[in-house]
């Protein structure tokens, strides 16, 4: 997503846009894949997000991804009247309801509990979190994560930005180990699929 942090509204539109391109994929796989007549959902793929959003944890990219959406009249959007034009967006379909809401139908979690990363962007002049895993809900559980670099050894080797010598980038790694949970079907050319892979 766009870096200017002047900019929220930018990279709110963008990852409407992005997540409103991202449910066309899903739905055309699901048709082709026919996943509705099995599980009765079109949502039925499970959906692995990683991305630099270059926003913070209480931005409207991050409450748009994890909630499921965010008001027009979001601060995010800066008092511009994006409403209109927004609703083009509405990952639910054009003609659904929006009640001032632009809303995305994936049920996204972060793989990362609020707080276990202080930063995943570290540079001289700015450190936050601003890079995340999403994964949907049932389809996915989280079982474990990579945590952070210690805060002391950065002390302790003087790094006080990167890239460094020890560190090639300004973003740290996330890693998170996944755990496919698979619904429950009626026999399929009578072999029982199992609820977990």
């Amino acid at each position: 997503m766009h870096w200017d942090r002047s900019t929220p509204d930018v990279k709110l539109v963008q990852t409407m846009m992005f997540l409103s391109e991202v449910k066309n994929i899903v739905d055309k796989a699901s048709r082709s894949l026919k996943l509705s007549s099995i599980s009765g959902e079109t949502n039925a793929i499970p959906l692995v997000l990683c991305a630099d959003l270059n926003s913070l944890p209480d931005s409207g990219v991050v409450e748009f991804l994890s909630t499921g959406g965010v008001d027009c009249t979001h601060k995010d959007f800066k008092e511009l009247r994006y409403s209109d034009s927004l609703t083009n967006f509405n990952c639910n379909g054009k003609n659904s309801s929006s009640n001032g809401r632009i809303t995305h139908g994936f049920k996204l979690k972060s793989a990362y509990v609020n707080g276990l990363m202080p930063y995943t962007n570290y540079t001289f002049d700015f450190k936050g979190v601003i890079d995340y895993i999403f994964c949907s809900e049932p389809q996915l559980n989280v079982l474990g994560v990579l945590g952070p670099l210690e805060h002391d050894w950065l002390l302790e080797n003087n790094v006080s930005g990167c890239p460094h010598p020890h560190i090639p980038s300004d973003h740290f790694s996330l890693f998170a180990q996944l755990e496919l949970l698979l619904p429950q079907h009626a026999p399929i050319n009578g072999v029982h699929l199992p609820a977990r892979r």
